[in-house]
């Protein structure tokens, strides 16, 4: 078994990172920024050794608990994990997808058009096929966006409800509610997911029927929820249409599948079908076909510039050094916090309102790709041992801050955080944005610094000198005051919120995840563990619509069915 297979814990590197998080446990950031370099003794040089750039992001990773010496162990660990070995062979198209046996090619949509990749042991260049669909898509957005492609009366779209689920869904959603300062005013996008009868129902209730055009998006054709959302949406369009059914499925759907059996049986056009391929994972796949919604709403032109971002930043993860590679450093850190600090949850506060879904984007990305506990070579990763992905959550700021930051800056939990922000906004109306940004600066400030007891003391004692009051400081107040400090966070800033930013700000991500894996020895491409319950599912189903009493599941199940069935039917308790 090669070293990239066998688990971290086992390396000598694992046991000098636990040594070292044991020596700087009982340190405070405050320190560090004080003690500043090693060999000047310049406080001021910490953010210029702990940060990094690349494409149009600047990385601050100064305020976490971290030195030279860190840095120099969690590459030590990456080296000997085969990060680099794995990045590249990823790259080039061998199939790291193990127990799918599938090359990882999702940077290959986002690649340039004179460019040579393949899958591995094979012949083919992907990329002639991937700028094929492009160029259909391309054709396909213009058209729809100018007013040439019209709906089944001869009027032009003026909605798009895009149907899907899971990678389908998120990050479609995620990017175009990004990009709305560039989405077109007289095309709205609208996304259905969830199979609650009420999503599709209020998606449609206002839409005008003429008008509307669907994309159903899924790679099997076979997604429950999905499917049984087109069919509903099928029958409104069906129910309102006065043209023939196969010509008005013909005019308003369009599908995002490899199957195109599947596709005809439901009534599109195999015209309107844009495919992918099976070495695109669903949650990497917003690159290609999956991102139609995301460019008929915000134009070619900005799709392009959106995959040229993450271009930008897979060329950065495949050449910059460790210390200044922005997806590895972030990686690491994770790493760090969660094996050898005991983290077990992550938050991501994006300061700007564009971004609102990007936490939600991230759960699928990070929990989904690495949430697991079985390794590439099948190994199970014990208790004790290691842990693997955490827990992502988060809100804007400054909602947030009004949320569960007292917990980050209080509670008993100590979880690592990234903030984000812009420069310059869409929209600084007054003093909006600078109002943003203070709060932006100074909670990454306070988490580091905290408040010590002394200076509790004397916020007290200086506020009872104000109001003429004498008396002793309560100590317990001055308890309830204290902010303990040293919560690391990372700071990304960028320019302007615009696509070619946003594609490397999900790159960054793409590759923090990949990295990660790589390190912990499992597959993050797979995702077996939303399986189960849909199999489950399925069964019940069928359970459901039968008549019988349900005798077939542990008791809980059982009578959670049969009461459901029993208040249905309209019997009662």
């Amino acid at each position: 078994m090669s070293d990239r297979e066998t688990k971290p814990s086992d390396l000598p590197v694992w046991k000098q990172l636990q040594d070292h998080a044991r020596d700087l446990k009982g340190r405070h950031m405050r320190d560090l920024f004080a003690e500043g370099d090693a060999d000047t003794g310049d406080d001021s040089t910490r953010f210029d050794r702990f940060s990094a750039r690349a494409a149009g992001l600047l990385l601050d990773f100064s305020k976490n608990l971290v030195t030279d010496e860190t840095l120099d162990l969690l590459v030590e660990l990456a080296t000997a994990r085969g990060v680099f070995e794995h990045r590249d062979a990823m790259f080039a198209g061998e199939r790291v997808n193990l127990t799918e046996n599938r090359a990882v090619l999702h940077t290959a949509l986002r690649a340039s058009r004179d460019a040579t990749i393949g899958v591995a042991g094979g012949d083919e260049n992907v990329v002639p096929g991937v700028h094929e669909v492009l160029d259909r898509m391309k054709a396909f957005v213009d058209e729809v966006r100018s007013g040439e492609r019209v709906g089944m009366t001869g009027s032009p779209f003026t909605d798009v409800v895009s149907i899907g689920i899971g990678g389908s869904g998120l990050g479609p959603v995620m990017a175009t509610e990004a990009l709305e300062p560039f989405t077109s005013r007289s095309l709205r996008v609208h996304f259905v997911s969830n199979v609650d009868g009420t999503d599709v129902a209020e998606t449609l209730r206002d839409l005008p029927v003429e008008t509307t055009l669907f994309i159903v998006a899924s790679k099997t054709f076979t997604t429950q929820e999905t499917l049984t959302n087109a069919r509903s949406a099928r029958d409104w369009l069906l129910s309102r249409a006065g043209v023939d059914a196969a010509d008005a499925i013909r005019a308003h759907f369009v599908a995002l599948s490899t199957a195109e059996e599947e596709v005809t049986e439901f009534g599109i056009d195999p015209a309107n079908m844009f495919p992918f391929w099976d070495w695109v994972g669903g949650r990497y796949s917003m690159w290609g076909a999956i991102g139609l919604s995301v460019a008929l709403a915000v134009g070619w032109e900005s799709f392009e510039s959106m995959l040229a971002g993450a271009r930008k930043m897979d060329e950065h993860f495949q050449t910059a050094d460790p210390r200044q590679n922005l997806p590895v450093l972030l990686a690491l850190l994770g790493v760090w916090y969660i094996d050898f600090f005991g983290a077990r949850s992550h938050a991501v506060i994006p300061y700007d309102q564009y971004l609102h879904r990007l936490p939600a984007y991230l759960q699928q990305l990070d929990m989904e790709s690495n949430g697991k506990r079985v390794t590439r070579s099948g190994e199970l990763i014990e208790e004790g041992e290691y842990d693997t992905g955490p827990v992502i959550f988060g809100e804007p700021g400054t909602n947030s801050q009004h949320s569960f930051f007292q917990l980050l800056h209080q509670g008993t939990h100590w979880i690592p955080t990234d903030f984000l922000a812009p420069i310059e906004s869409h929209n600084d109306h007054g003093d909006h944005h600078v109002k943003l940004l203070t709060n932006f600066f100074a909670q990454t400030e306070a988490l580091m610094r905290g408040k010590t007891a002394d200076e509790a003391r004397a916020e007290l004692e200086a506020a009872a000198a104000k109001r003429g009051d004498d008396s002793p400081v309560d100590e317990a107040l001055v308890r309830h005051k204290v902010f303990p400090g040293n919560r690391p966070t990372n700071t990304i800033l960028f320019q302007k919120l615009d696509p070619e930013t946003l594609g490397a700000l999900i790159a960054l991500y793409e590759h923090k995840v990949f990295v990660q894996g790589s390190i912990w020895a499992i597959n993050s491409f797979d995702q077996f563990g939303v399986e189960l319950g849909k199999q489950l599912a399925g069964k019940i189903l069928g359970e459901l619509e039968g008549a019988d009493e349900v005798r077939s599941h542990d008791s809980s199940t059982n009578g959670l069915i049969n009461e459901f069935k029993k208040r249905r039917d309209g019997v009662t308790a």
